[in-house]
């Protein structure tokens, strides 16, 4: 199964991180918005053009560092139609440099349209006798809080091509609480979820023993890190919340196994805008994302060690 894949990927590069993209406008460094305005004017498409040039300076400088890239939708639909071609084209270059593409998207809904997003996301799209893949993500994240009918069309894609989902289980934000953590019979919302997920999964473990579902759990609830890991054996962990939102190195520990496997630990922000620490008003961005992914690495390494 695609975690077989992920997981190796990270053993290539001793680094169980993954890099999210996620370009605000504001994001950008000033000499490369002012490249594609001075061009195009104030409009969405010089914003595009500078996102996808980011983006992919970004992947430059950080191909042989991380494993994996994380692309959020949301900051591409800003930009309307353009934004989602820049996306597909990321993701294209993404994987054109060997990096694992997980797409967070956070797909929710059921029937017909689940089974949209699932052919579009990790499918293919039947036009006449030919089928076409759009975005072709490795992994896409979820949003099972509807039930399975929300998960099965992208299970069903995940086992016949080898790729992947994380489902939200219990996620970084503080407002979290306000469901995840209520107590429902004798477990708490985000056991049940986990729970969900590793049945939903059942029977599509790989070679590393994790399954096809994994669940995304913040980096800012330590102890239920350690919860839910002893409680999913099967199920692969996507981490958010470390570095701008407070996650540490120490507060992820528990995420994995004790081979160093089964988890992978997102930092955005503070490797998109690391060129903003620097004085240099962004003309080193490649290389100040590139050094905050290395100590991100190195002070995983204190903790956990990849096998």
């Amino acid at each position: 199964m695609s975690f077989d894949v992920l997981q190796e990927k990270i053993r290539e590069k001793a680094n169980p991180t993954v890099a999210g993209l996620d370009a605000r406008v504001e994001y950008i460094p000033p000499h490369i918005l002012k490249k594609h305005t001075d061009r195009l004017g104030e409009t969405l498409e010089a914003a595009a053009e500078a996102v996808a040039e980011f983006d992919c300076g970004l992947i430059d400088a950080l191909c042989d560092v991380v494993p994996a890239v994380k692309p959020q939708a949301a900051y591409f639909e800003m930009l309307g139609w353009r934004g989602m071609k820049v996306m597909e084209d990321v993701m294209a270059y993404a994987k054109s440099k060997g990096l694992y593409v997980i797409a967070d998207i956070k797909r929710g809904d059921i029937g017909t349209t689940a089974t949209a997003y699932a052919e579009g996301w990790l499918g293919t799209t039947q036009v006449g006798n030919a089928n076409l893949s759009a975005f072709d993500a490795d992994c896409v994240t979820l949003n099972g809080y509807m039930g399975s009918d929300a998960i099965k069309p992208f299970l069903k894609e995940c086992v016949a091509r080898n790729k992947s989902a994380f489902v939200l289980a219990k996620t970084s934000n503080p407002s979290s609480v306000e469901l995840q953590d209520m107590v429902a019979g004798d477990r708490v919302v985000y056991t049940v979820m986990g729970d969900l997920i590793e049945r939903w999964g059942k029977d599509t473990e790989g070679a590393c023993g994790y399954q096809a579902l994994g669940a995304v759990v913040g980096a800012t609830h330590p102890s239920v890190l350690k919860e839910l890991r002893r409680r999913l054996p099967k199920t692969f962990f996507l981490v958010p919340g470390y570095g701008a939102q407070g996650g540490t190195a120490e507060d992820v520990r528990n995420a994995f196994d004790e081979l160093g496997r089964g988890a992978i630990i997102n930092a955005s922000r503070s490797i998109m805008c690391a060129w903003k620490k620097t004085d240099n008003n962004g003309l080193d961005y490649q290389e100040a994302a590139r050094a905050a992914a290395e100590k991100m690495r190195d002070e995983l390494k204190e903790y956990i060690t990849v096998r």
